[in-house]
């Protein structure tokens, strides 16, 4: 199936590492819009953490977007270990915040970026990963005699998203992307033909 990995829901995590606290979210998002407000919205929920790292990769109608920041912490430490989580689990439409609460205690380059990075996968191995796939919309007018079995055939390959009836019985249905053109060639031949479908 062509689709994408994404989180069924947000995941969280906390860990303590030398006096410091790092707490993770992982949130699934539709867009880079909401992966920008569901960081903001993080960051204002922890405006009294030391730095709010965070990361996110967009992949959704054919736009690719990606972005990571450091937040203050030394380049290339914190923000980017947490993108390389999302690349590394093959994830799309997910945007993680790591807040950390500074303990007094250094923890060097390579430290920052192993918390990082393994408060960050922890949040994201505590939610179900899912697997997404395209669909695409199409429009079926049908005889009323063919209803039952178009309604069937849909339920097989997709869902239906809207019905009405006037002459004919009209269809806004979704599918698989991917399965579309076997679905047309079964809807088809079990109606003898008697659909349009756009």
């Amino acid at each position: 199936m062509s689709g994408y990995k994404t989180l069924k829901a947000k995941g969280y995590a906390q860990k303590d590492i030398k006096n410091s606290t790092f707490i993770a979210y992982a949130i699934p998002v539709k867009d880079e819009e909401e992966a920008k407000n569901v960081i903001t919205d993080v960051k204002r929920n922890h405006s009294d953490a030391n730095h709010n790292v965070s990361a996110y990769l967009i992949n959704s109608n054919n736009v690719l977007a990606m972005k990571y920041d450091d937040d203050g912490e030394p380049a290339g430490s914190s923000g980017k270990p947490v993108f390389k989580v999302l690349e590394m689990k093959e994830l799309s439409n997910v945007a993680v915040v790591v807040n950390r609460y500074f303990g007094g205690i250094k923890l060097g380059f390579g430290g920052l970026t192993r918390a990082y990075r393994e408060t960050a996968i922890e949040a994201i191995e505590n939610v179900e990963i899912i697997e997404v796939c395209k669909r695409i919309r199409l429009h079926i007018k049908s005889n009323y005699s063919d209803i039952d079995v178009v309604s069937r055939l849909v339920a097989d390959y997709g869902s239906i998203l809207e019905t009405s009836y006037s002459d004919v019985a009209d269809f806004v249905v979704e599918v698989d992307s991917e399965l579309k053109d076997i679905f047309i060639e079964k809807i088809i031949n079990v109606t003898s033909n008697r659909v349009t479908i756009k």
